[in-house]
């Protein structure tokens, strides 16, 4: 896989291509979610100089869902992206309508300062066709390039998850074939923390992507077991979210150090510092690691990450493009830290 950078857009950063679909994506990729307050409440303004700032530093690929900060999200990144709308690759995601709580209240959100709505699922193929209308207004946006499935796994619906993936593969992905089909989008996916049900849509669809959230990182390469070969066979590109696992792999093995939302377990913490050693013996950055690795496999085309200032979006655009000594990645998988078939980036 290649990534290229024309004269004409000197400023930018690199792109590879996405599956088939003809699109492609910067490899450093903005997720929305921080947009909608997931660790922190954001000013309108503070949201608009993020995205700003990423514009400015060449990113043009931008993730968004409708749960993020209940609709917030969707708000604040159409308002800043409308005026150079046609410059990105932009995603959204189905399988969750907003709708006024039916008791009234407010209910409780993972995300801080959300909008007043609560979360109904439907993967129906209406549903879908209703939540991307509701998110067309919500943005004040006209197109999406990419849409994903959204979290069909068992985190979120339990011992409901095979009924929720007969429902989306009998209805929700109708839609979304006959929307790429008349060309209203151009890339079709699923996005979930879990390899094991990617492997299963691979089989029952045919799509051009898949989002996946922190299972491929230097902390978990599962998916090089099933997943990444059944994608290679059916040309399907993969967007690694969450390089960070949720935050361990950015702030390194501190007090309160988050892995998938949670605080990190011991293993995890005693792993994190083998690798923090060794990236200080190289002299390699804990963060350009992280935002590097997956990068490493040609399946992958964007690293997905999310961001609440600018000063963070100016930090990982200058860290994905670090050259890493071959030998850091040689050290890490003698000491059994990385696995030996990961296929890692060249300086």
């Amino acid at each position: 896989m290649t990534m290229t950078r024309s004269p004409a857009n000197e400023g930018l950063l690199p792109t590879r291509p996405l599956g088939r679909s003809g699109l492609d994506i910067s490899v450093l990729g903005f997720g929305a979610a921080p947009l909608g307050g997931i660790y922190r409440s954001l000013s309108n303004a503070e949201a608009e100089q993020t995205v700003a700032a990423a514009l400015d530093c060449g990113l043009r690929y931008f993730d968004v869902a409708p749960f993020y900060g209940l609709g917030r999200a969707e708000r604040r990144l159409g308002d800043a992206l409308r005026d150079r709308r046609e410059e990105c690759v932009l995603s959204t995601k189905i399988g969750r309508l907003l709708r006024p709580p039916a008791s009234g209240v407010r209910p409780q959100s993972m995300y801080v300062d959300p909008l007043p709505f609560e979360v109904v699922f439907d993967y129906s193929y209406d549903g879908v066709m209703r939540s991307l209308e509701d998110s067309q207004q919500r943005m004040g946006l006209l197109a999406f390039d990419i849409v994903f499935i959204h979290d069909v796994n068992r985190r979120w619906h339990g011992d409901e998850v095979d009924r929720r993936f007969d429902e989306v593969m009998g209805g929700g992905y109708r839609a979304l074939d006959e929307l790429r089909r008349s060309g209203q989008v151009k890339a079709i996916g699923v996005g979930v923390n879990d390899s094991d049900i990617l492997v299963r849509f691979a089989d029952a669809g045919q799509f051009d992507c898949f989002m996946l959230a922190g299972r491929y990182t230097l902390l978990e390469q599962t998916p090089l077991d099933t997943l990444f070969p059944r994608c290679e066979r059916e040309g399907i590109s993969v967007i690694a979210a969450a390089p960070f696992n949720s935050g361990i792999l950015a702030t390194g093995a501190r007090d309160g150090a988050k892995y998938f939302y949670t605080d990190a377990p011991a293993d995890i913490l005693d792993r994190t510092r083998r690798i923090e050693a060794i990236c200080e013996r190289h002299g390699v950055p804990l963060i350009a690691a992280a935002l590097q690795f997956a990068l490493g496999h040609t399946l992958v085309a964007s690293v997905a990450t999310g961001f609440s200032s600018p000063e963070e979006v100016k930090q990982a655009a200058e860290m994905i493009q670090l050259p890493i000594p071959m030998g850091f990645w040689d050290e890490l998988k003698a000491a059994g830290l990385i696995r030996q078939d990961s296929p890692v980036r060249l300086a």
